[in-house]
């Protein structure tokens, strides 16, 4: 490993670090006083901020959004999904110009330090395998989304180990049209190379994140749900071969 690039990687470290140790207290604090508010709107944007600024400082990731998101989404709940390449998704989501929680799994929420942003952002757990936590997961995503608020999933359920794109799953789908909102794709692309597997080092990399064009659930019923599911994958994956496309990304 050249020497720069073991600067590069302790700078990372460094600051990331640095940044969790600014932002941890004040987001422990937000919790704390919005605890019992159903849309966690001003912990997550804390969360979000912690995320911007740890990827706007890096020297190895640029990041690029494109698009802004319905005109409404600001008081008018979405279930919003997108394609799941990397641990790194989040970080380039959390440039995404609106409020929303998040559906994440429950490791992720046991990890040290990790854990404690997630839910000191007031995103939801899911212990996958676990009836009675899927059955609180949606429960909290129906009184999040009746409160005006979007929340996030990644319909794959995990990441995907070669860029191809997963089936999806399809939770996101009846929970949008249970909850009579409508459905917001994202194609994310690049952040694969972000924390490339096997690697000790965060990778130097550009991603890029695309806002897709709603898709209304109004009318929809159960029997609706295979249907929309796939007019939400066929989106995405138009979005992120583009995506790739114009990054020069040939996986």
């Amino acid at each position: 490993m050249k020497p720069k690039d073991v600067a590069v990687a302790v700078y990372s470290f460094v600051e990331f670090g640095l940044c969790t140790a600014v932002f941890l207290p004040i987001m422990a604090v937000s919790h704390r006083r919005h605890e019992g508010d159903p849309t966690q709107r001003l912990p997550g944007r804390w969360m979000r901020r912690f995320g911007r600024t740890t990827t706007n400082l890096s020297p190895v990731w640029r990041f690029r959004v494109e698009g802004e998101g319905p005109k409404d989404i600001a008081h008018r709940a979405y279930v919003v999904v997108a394609n799941h390449e990397s641990t790194a998704d989040p970080f380039l989501l959390s440039h995404l110009p609106w409020d929303m929680r998040w559906v994440a799994k429950q490791e992720i929420f046991n990890l040290p330090i990790l854990g404690k942003l997630m839910t000191y952002g007031g995103d939801i757990p899911l212990r996958r395998g676990r009836k009675e936590s899927v059955v609180e997961m949606f429960a909290e995503c129906r009184r999040t989304l009746e409160a005006g608020m979007s929340v996030m999933m990644f319909p794959e359920g995990t990441r995907s180990k070669d860029g191809k794109l997963l089936p999806f799953k399809d939770g996101a789908f009846e929970l949008a049209i249970e909850a009579g909102v409508p459905l917001l794709p994202v194609a994310l692309a690049g952040t694969r190379d972000c924390m490339p597997k096997g690697a000790k080092w965060l990778g130097n990399a550009r991603a890029s994140a695309r806002v897709l064009p709603v898709i209304p659930t109004a009318g929809l019923t159960r029997e609706d749900v295979p249907q929309l599911r796939e007019a939400a994958r066929e989106a995405i994956g138009e979005g992120v071969t583009a995506l790739r496309a114009d990054l020069g990304l040939h996986y």
